[in-house]
């Protein structure tokens, strides 16, 4: 259950290489309730349903052998020219619905991908280094545990971009049935959330 947190101002939060040692705060103060219903909003709509539903009636319950066979071809086609499973999953129209949320938030989303019911990719943003989340906690801890699951990732900091950020982890069910059909993970640039809840003088 999301807990509602009074905002607490962070700072320049990305001021300093030191800050990369511990983040300046509490992350709940940032990702408060509005920030989740935000994305359960548009994350909501049919285009991610349809999606989803029909990546998970073309592969079924896969085997971890044909799982792991999968990541495997992602993997390899991050470093050859030929990208058929990576171009087929990056032009899929699920894609580029979540390339305009990444652009419409203007620097606050700095990347967003939907899993299947075997936490196998179906829409990203950008491309991601693997294809399986399942083997992770943005996975296991929410499809994995129920259709209501909602789990925030402890902030890093990008040192190459010098911000903060935080991953927001979600598990998405049927609205009319409450049945989970998959998982949605959306980083948040924390550095870039503070700005805007930081009041202006």
């Amino acid at each position: 259950m999301m807990r509602n947190f009074a905002f607490i101002p962070l700072m320049c939060l990305a001021a300093s290489s030191s800050l990369a040692q511990e983040f300046p705060g509490r992350v709940e103060s940032l990702i408060t309730p509005d920030v989740i219903e935000e994305i359960k909003g548009w994350s909501s709509q049919p285009i991610v349903k349809l999606a989803v539903e029909a990546q998970n009636q073309r592969h079924g319950v896969l085997t971890q052998d044909e799982i792991d066979e999968l990541d495997k071809t992602w993997r390899e086609e991050a470093q050859a020219d030929d990208k058929p499973l990576i171009s087929a999953t990056i032009a899929s129209p699920l894609s580029n619905y979540l390339l305009k949320r990444q652009a419409a938030s203007v620097g606050l989303y700095k990347e967003i991908f939907i899993m299947d019911v075997n936490g196998l990719n179906v829409g990203q943003s950008s491309i991601t280094t693997d294809y399986w989340q399942g083997d992770e906690e943005k996975f296991q801890k929410t499809f994995a545990i129920g259709p209501t699951e909602i789990f925030i990732d402890k902030p890093e900091f990008d040192d190459g971009l010098k911000i903060w950020t935080s991953q927001v982890s979600m598990t998405l069910a049927d609205k009319d049935s409450g049945d989970a059909f998959g998982a949605i993970t959306v980083e948040i640039n924390l550095t870039e959330l503070s700005r805007r809840r930081t009041p202006a003088f």
